[in-house]
């Protein structure tokens, strides 16, 4: 039979190796980027950005930047990456929401303990 502790970590341990086990095949075996035409970035022209801050202002070119980073990060060797951070916050997500919480010196369930609680006088 398990104890919570090591139960606690086996799960973690697993969530992290088979987070960064992916991570690590994904970086090894990513292909390079696809080649654009060297130079030529049409989302990076001032012509381009003009037009996008004449129909949308400027929260439109912002909003148009987070979106190109965003997708950047699910593509080759950037997905790697978020692979390899996503697993640490699971890891620590889980190590936060699975450890108990120490018990209330208030409880009343505790008044066989030996404890005495504070009471009115």
């Amino acid at each position: 039979m398990l104890t919570r502790l090591t139960r606690l970590q086996l799960v973690t341990s697993l969530i992290v190796t088979i987070g960064f086990g992916s991570a690590i095949v994904i970086y090894l075996t990513a292909p390079p980027p696809p080649g654009d035409i060297p130079g030529y970035e049409p989302q990076e022209t001032k012509q381009y950005l003009r037009e996008m801050e004449r129909y949308g202002g400027k929260a439109n070119v912002m909003a148009s930047e987070f979106n190109q980073w965003f997708a950047s990060l699910w593509h080759g060797k950037r997905l790697a990456v978020t692979v390899a951070c996503l697993t640490v916050v699971t890891a620590v997500t889980y190590l936060v929401a699975a450890t108990p919480l120490p018990p209330d010196a208030d409880d009343p369930r505790d008044a066989g303990s030996g404890r005495s609680s504070p009471g009115p006088s």
